[in-house]
């Protein structure tokens, strides 16, 4: 009954549900069982890939809550992002013990080597894997919360809100490259071994990694879907609209913003959390202001304020990514900027928007 509501009048909605079951079925029979010389066999590394896919679908869903359905242009949610991957990064740390170069079973490498006698307080607990995870929600939470409560008090909007995101990615790029930080300076955390005792190079861990992944994404929908649905969610798209109108009716806008905001930071941590045991690292690249643009670019390509468009908009950009990469390096940000370009002026609603469109005219 419950789910009848969500997807009410959300066939895209039913369509991603259904397409994101049936291929995290496919691929994992088709990797397990399908010989490795079969042409239906999905090798690890694609398994790997598309589990980093979807961890970016899921921060562009994030990212459309706030952006979509709130009218919050965030140039900061690559920050939630790479706060929640840090956090899954001290926990993956610590479970290195004495394994690391240096056989310290206390310390990470990097803290030897920067010659440190003790572990940091703010290390604290991140043996623990429920402690981690609360960390990977409740940090990025935190910041959200903080950040939101001075801005939206302040009714700092528009254009003037997203550079101050970007101004506290780009901040916490520069915080998180020094050594005295404790969290790797410039080389980040990496060369992690195991989570919760599986091995991280096992196949069958990253299998698991991706089912994790394709999950989590699936319950980040049916969050924001829930929300978006509800007499809140009805109430964001009216702040979005008329922000002054909501104000001199009665509702307090700040509250509103702030915690449809904040949860947009903290799923936005969830797929940092998930994102970092496939890559392998964690550094403070992922603050780049750029990668929080990139983002946006998802969000606007698939089609703001839908949810399921976040997803498509993520998917294919970062297919398209790996592909230029791989054939004309030199080309790829040329062709980003000119896909988002193109869809800004000949598809303002984004790629499921011309779907929507067609369907209107049958």
């Amino acid at each position: 009954m419950l789910l009848d509501k969500l997807f009410m009048n959300d066939r895209g909605g039913q369509i991603l549900i259904g397409s994101l079951l049936l291929i995290t079925t496919l691929v994992t029979l088709l990797n397990l069982f399908a010989p490795p010389g079969s042409a239906f066999h999905v090798p690890t590394y694609t398994v790997t890939l598309l589990g980093k896919y979807l961890c970016y679908a899921l921060l562009a869903v994030a990212l459309d809550l706030a952006w979509g359905y709130l009218g919050i242009l965030s140039l900061g949610h690559g920050a939630f992002f790479a706060l929640g991957g840090y956090a899954m990064g001290m926990y993956l740390m610590r479970q290195i013990g004495d394994r690391g170069v240096y056989g310290n079973p206390d310390l990470p490498d990097f803290m030897v080597f920067l010659d440190w006698q003790e572990l940091p307080w703010f290390w604290s607990g991140f043996d623990n894997f429920g402690f981690a995870m609360i960390m990977a929600l409740l940090v990025p939470g935190l910041l959200a919360f903080v950040f939101g409560a001075l801005a939206f008090r302040s009714r700092v909007t528009g254009v003037y809100l997203s550079i101050i995101t970007q101004a506290l990615t780009y901040a916490l790029l520069l915080a998180f490259y020094r050594n005295e930080m404790g969290f790797g300076g410039n080389n980040g955390l990496t060369d992690f071994k195991e989570l919760l005792g599986f091995s991280l190079q096992s196949d069958t861990t990253r299998l698991m990694l991706f089912i994790a992944s394709s999950l989590a994404l699936i319950a980040g929908y049916l969050i924001c879907r829930a929300v978006t649905r509800s007499r809140l969610g009805r109430v964001c798209v009216a702040i979005r609209d008329s922000e002054n109108r909501v104000r001199f009716i009665g509702y307090r806008v700040e509250r509103v913003k702030l915690a449809v905001f904040t949860l947009s930071a903290a799923l936005a941590g969830v797929a940092g959390a998930l994102y970092v045991p496939q890559v392998g690292i964690i550094n403070p690249n992922e603050f780049s202001p750029l990668n929080s643009i990139e983002a946006v670019v998802w969000v606007a390509v698939g089609g703001r304020a839908t949810l399921y468009g976040a997803v498509v908009g993520a998917l294919l950009i970062n297919y398209a990514k790996s592909y230029f990469t791989m054939a004309m390096p030199e080309v790829w940000l040329f062709a980003l900027g000119a896909i988002f370009v193109l869809v800004t002026v000949f598809l303002p609603n984004g790629i499921v928007g011309l779907f929507k469109r067609k369907e209107a005219k049958a």
